[in-house]
């Protein structure tokens, strides 16, 4: 194995861990049986506007992340090909 393959391999971890993080610290937006047996969604304007600029950024880091793993993947796979006809 070549450097560049331990690095970007490494990358690969860390960036796959990161997104399994940042996507198990997000609320679930599924309401469950308290919503069908209370009614509803029963939170007021500030409770969720307060949520919703946390989810949004827990959001758009996920996908980031989403993207950059795509990338990584497809960098490695590209690294071990070249490195393999060797």
């Amino acid at each position: 194995m070549s450097t560049m393959e331990i690095v970007a391999g490494s990358v690969l971890i860390f960036v796959s861990l990161i997104l399994v993080l940042i996507v198990l610290s997000m609320e679930s937006k599924d309401q469950g049986l308290t919503s069908a047996i209370g009614g509803g969604y029963n939170e007021s304007f500030f409770g969720k506007n307060g949520k919703s600029t946390k989810e949004a950024k827990l959001s758009r880091i996920a996908r980031v992340c989403s993207v950059l793993l795509f990338i990584v993947t497809l960098a490695v796979n590209i690294i071990v090909s070249i490195y393999s006809k060797k």
